[in-house]
C-alpha cells in the first residue's frame, strides 16, 4: 500500500491515533468541511462526497488485507465521509458544526443499524458511517 493510501484511508493519520481513533478521523472530517465543503453547491458537495465514499470502499478492502483485520480502528475514511454526508445541505454555523460533530458521534458509536456493516468488505466499512451521516443530517435539518 503506498504512502498516499495509508494517508487517505488514515484520515491523514488521524486514524492512528492511539487515542479514540474514529473521533480524531471526524475532526478531520471537520476541517476539510470547514474549509472545502462548506462553500461548494450542492451538486459538487454530493458528487464528491460520493467519490471520496466509492474510493474509501474500494481502499477500505485492500486496508483489512494489510492489516490483517475486519474494519481496523486505523481505517477512518468511513468517518470523514459520515460527517461529511452529516453537514450536507446544512446550514453553516459554529452550533450546527458542533452539534453534527456530536450527533455524528453518538450514531456511529451507537451503531443501531450494525447490520449494515455485513456489506462486504470496504462496503461494509463506510455504510455503517454513511447512514450515522444520513440520520445526523436529518436531525440537523430539522434544527436548523
Amino acid at each position: 500500500m503506498t504512502r498516499t493510501q495509508v494517508l487517505f484511508l488514515t484520515g491523514l493519520g488521524s486514524g492512528l491515533s492511539p487515542w479514540a481513533p474514529g473521533t480524531m478521523g471526524t475532526l478531520v472530517g471537520v476541517v476539510l468541511y470547514l474549509v472545502l465543503f462548506k462553500e461548494i453547491s450542492l451538486f459538487w458537495y454530493l458528487t464528491l462526497t460520493v467519490l471520496l465514499f466509492v474510493l474509501g470502499a474500494k481502499a477500505a478492502d485492500r486496508g483489512e488485507e494489510v492489516w490483517e483485520a475486519e474494519d481496523p480502528p486505523a481505517i477512518v475514511i468511513d468517518e470523514v465521509v459520515g460527517f461529511l454526508i452529516a453537514m450536507m445541505g446544512v446550514k453553516v454555523s459554529f452550533w450546527s458544526v458542533l452539534l453534527g460533530f456530536l450527533l455524528f458521534r453518538f450514531w456511529d458509536i451507537w451503531k443501531p443499524f450494525e447490520w449494515i456493516e455485513e456489506l462486504p468488505g470496504g462496503w461494509g466499512i463506510m455504510a455503517d458511517d454513511a447512514l450515522a451521516g444520513v440520520i445526523t443530517c436529518l436531525m440537523l435539518h430539522f434544527m436548523f
